[in-house]
């Protein structure tokens, strides 16, 4: 039976929903606080490029629209690692063929809103900032840029808002509603690479880059134009911090001695950095998700994470995925749907917040050590012959739906069975050897 559905959010995980509802025949209104995107220059150092993986492709192809986004992506099938004294090592990110994908938020935002309107049944209000709701009712009362409040009924009422979600805080006023927010020390600024004068890209354009130091680090990651988008992970307060560094002058020495290389590629670099702005990152859990069959919070509405691993959108994405196979199930039983939904994705919402906080540790402190990169080759080595008994948790996360629950619990396994590995006396001579080999897989079985 069609159902009358409002969604509060037209970001990317709003409008690929908005497409999914559509196709199941619903009628869906979009109502988003902010201008129309595609109606205004894309603003630069606002937010952190995206790496598409399996998990979003899925969801796109499931409502046809991946050879689309296909168009807008760029293959990343390695990162490269830039050491402080300029040279360069590279690690697969998986087996031959396998590469997550860079591509521009707002332009992916641009495309998906333009697929949601091509459909007939979904319409898309901007400059509407919601007031108020009567959950009970899937109700809500917008105010448009006039100041003038509309209020909205349906049948339901998605909460795809994002990280700072209105429709959750409104949820928080339920009973026994449990919510938390974490930030981590650092924060994010973006910079620019800018292309070549012929438009070509300034350093390899197939990879993700890395610049590991320790406490703080650089990204890198390829643009359709030649240009790379770059993000500044680093402390808020510190020796070297957004906090310490106030001058032009400790900036260009700050960057001089610690990413000498990127100097040169970025040459309004000190402008940039004080005309950017400087932003938190957090982690927000929360739960239930939903209130009856009336209301449901999906994407970082419901479990927004930090970036490291490059898997918001994707998670997102998925939720969309699997929110349609249980509609699939359930039929018109929208409460036994949400509910199953809610229960089912909450563990996953958690693990990829969990699996993204480890994988700042990973790229910040462990890409530059000789002794990680080691083990990742050994790892890559065994699941290539042993695909059956050894995926990495990376190929897990990024190259698989497995669920981000059973990837995060099986990789501290993996973990620790590489640590006993990884103590064998000159492992660094004999890790390619049956010995070794034998050795993992006694310690699988």
């Amino acid at each position: 039976m069609s159902k009358k559905i409002t969604i509060v959010g037209a970001g990317l995980v709003g409008s690929l929903e908005a497409i999914y509802l559509a196709k199941r025949g619903h009628n869906v209104s979009v109502y988003e606080r902010r201008s129309d995107i595609r109606k205004a220059e894309l603003v630069a150092g606002r937010s952190i490029n995206l790496a598409l993986s399996t998990r979003g492709w899925t969801a796109l192809k499931k409502v046809g629209i991946d050879d689309e986004v296909r168009k807008m992506a760029i293959s990343m099938p390695k990162r490269i690692m830039h050491a402080q004294d300029g040279t360069l090592s590279e690690q697969p990110y998986g087996q031959d063929g396998e590469a997550i994908y860079s591509v521009s938020r707002g332009g992916l935002n641009v495309l998906l809103m333009n697929l949601a309107e091509r459909e007939k049944n979904i319409d898309l209000y901007f400059n509407h900032k919601l007031i108020s709701t009567d959950l009970n009712k899937a109700q809500a009362v917008f105010e448009d840029e006039k100041a003038k409040e509309q209020i909205v009924n349906a049948d339901v009422l998605i909460g795809a808002d994002g990280t700072y979600s209105t429709v959750r805080n409104h949820m928080m006023r339920q009973d026994r509603f449990q919510f938390s927010q974490y930030y981590i020390e650092h924060g994010y600024k973006e910079l620019t690479i800018p292309a070549n004068p012929d438009g070509s890209h300034q350093i390899e354009t197939n990879a993700l880059h890395i610049w590991p130091r320790g406490n703080y680090m650089l990204i890198a990651l390829p643009n359709m134009d030649g240009s790379y988008t770059c993000t500044l992970f680093f402390p808020f307060e510190g020796e070297y911090s957004f906090e310490s560094l106030k001058t032009h002058q400790q900036v260009e020495d700050f960057f001089n001695d610690v990413f000498p290389d990127i100097v040169p590629l970025i040459p309004n670099l000190v402008e940039d950095y004080f005309n950017n702005p400087t932003s938190s990152l957090s982690i927000m859990r929360c739960y239930p998700w939903t209130v009856s069959d009336k209301v449901l919070l999906i994407g970082d509405s419901a479990h927004a994470t930090v970036p490291f691993y490059g898997q918001g959108m994707n998670a997102g994405f998925e939720g969309c995925y699997v929110l349609d196979k249980l509609m699939e199930k359930h039929g018109d039983d929208w409460k036994a749907c949400f509910d199953e939904y809610s229960k089912y994705r909450k563990p996953d919402g958690d693990g990829v917040q969990d699996l993204s906080m480890h994988n700042f540790v990973v790229m910040r402190d462990k890409t530059a050590d000789p002794q990680f990169l080691l083990q990742k080759k050994i790892e890559l080595k065994f699941s290539k012959k042993y695909p059956e008994k050894w995926l990495p948790l990376y190929s897990m996360v990024s190259f698989s739906n497995i669920r981000y629950s059973d990837a995060w619990k099986i990789g501290q396994q993996q973990e620790a069975l590489m640590q006993k590995i990884m103590s064998i006396p000159n492992i660094e001579g004999i890790w390619d050897s049956e010995s070794v080999e034998q050795k993992m897989l006694a310690l699988i079985d």
